[in-house]
């Protein structure tokens, strides 16, 4: 088997494992042996298949990209991954979808900053990771990878509603009547009105923004974001 059909494979058991252990095999499990040991199994597991990923991600040997890599793909995935890090911020704050105790009330709260854009920011931050890191790394093994993150997001979004919608058919159904799966478009239905970000998912996505950008160079080996105009 070829190093790229190898990440295929270990890109298939990442993200089959994922949801299979979140969604049909999670409750026979958890009658069979309990919550916590289901959650030691199911870390074990999502490591193990992580660390597969990566290892064949990087036996992959190199290869020439699919297109040429100028300024303007640099600029629209500088772009995209500025607001992608603010989306991931803003969903680290009062987020519903998040594990926690149910909400003692059915009413929803009031969709604001990301959470107007979309009620799975942080899911919508990791497909727009890998939208960004396709454009600017269009080779066969880092396309491969970026999709398998694209598809565990944006597939586990639709997944997590469905799953919500059982487990909590009022707060989440009424959550899913003042949001939107898709980016814009509760706004763009007249749902809700669109808020910004506030001050601390702005500030917090610019500063990981330009962490994470100036990083690619000591970790990636080239320079990512401003820092391939303005150096370091």
């Amino acid at each position: 088997m070829s190093p790229l059909c190898w990440e295929i494979a270990a890109a298939a058991a990442f993200v089959g494992s994922h949801f299979l252990l979140s969604h049909p095999l999670r409750a026979p499990i958890v009658r069979a042996i309990g919550e916590l040991p289901f959650q030691g199994v199911y870390s074990l597991v999502a490591l193990a298949t992580f660390g597969w990923l990566a290892l064949a991600f990087r036996a992959v040997p190199a290869e020439a990209p699919f297109w040429a890599v100028g300024d303007g793909l640099w600029i629209t995935a500088t772009v995209i991954m500025f607001f992608a890090s603010i989306m991931f911020v803003g969903s680290l704050l009062g987020n519903p979808a998040l594990p926690g105790p149910p909400r003692a009330s059915s009413a929803p709260p009031e969709p604001r900053g990301v959470f107007s854009v979309t009620r799975h920011p942080m899911m919508w931050s990791f497909a727009l990771w890998g939208v960004a890191h396709i454009l600017v790394a269009p080779t066969p093994a880092n396309i491969v990878l970026a999709k398998t993150i694209i598809i565990l997001a944006l597939v586990g979004a639709a997944l997590q509603d469905r799953k919500k919608e059982k487990l909590q058919p009022d707060t989440w159904r009424a959550w899913e009547a003042h949001t939107s799966y898709w980016p814009l478009g509760a706004i763009l239905s007249g749902r809700v009105k669109f808020t910004p970000a506030g001050v601390v998912p702005a500030l917090g996505g610019i500063a990981l923004w330009l962490a994470a950008t100036w990083a690619h160079l000591p970790l990636a080996g080239m320079p990512a974001g401003i820092w391939r105009w303005i150096g370091t």
